[in-house]
This record gives structure tokens, C-alpha cells and sequence, in this order.
């Protein structure tokens, strides 16, 4: 195995350092993306209201039928 110089560690040092840094702001990005819960509201709505309603038809179910069993 050869030994490199201490400009090429140097060299492949601040390579490193800048793939580092690149990737690090790339994740952040995607960080920020993904817990933006405003963003998702604000391009789900329409599958949001049709979940409301879907629960809020389950729930009313329920306690009809708890009302009628104890009637």
C-alpha cells in the first residue's frame, strides 16, 4: 500500500469536508420537507375532510347504538 503525502490527506481531508457539508444541508431540506405538517394539511386536504366525515359517520354510529341498547 502506498503512502500518500500529507497534501493529498490534506486534499481528501477537505473533499471529505465539503461532501460532508453538502449532504448535511441536503437532509436538512428533506428533514424540513417531511415535518412541514402545514404543507401536508395544506395538499391532503380534500383525503383529510373525507377522514373527518368517515370518523365522525363511525363515532355517530357508535353512540347511537349505545343509546338505543340502553333505551
Amino acid at each position: 500500500m502506498a503512502q500518500r503525502s500529507p497534501a493529498e490527506i490534506r486534499s481528501s481531508i477537505e473533499s471529505n469536508r465539503m461532501e460532508l457539508a453538502v449532504s448535511v444541508d441536503r437532509l436538512r431540506g428533506e428533514v424540513t420537507h417531511l415535518t412541514d405538517w402545514r404543507g401536508h394539511v395544506e395538499r391532503h386536504q380534500r383525503e383529510l375532510a373525507i377522514g373527518a366525515a368517515v370518523v365522525g359517520l363511525v363515532l355517530t354510529r357508535r353512540l347511537l347504538r349505545r343509546r338505543r341498547r340502553r333505551v
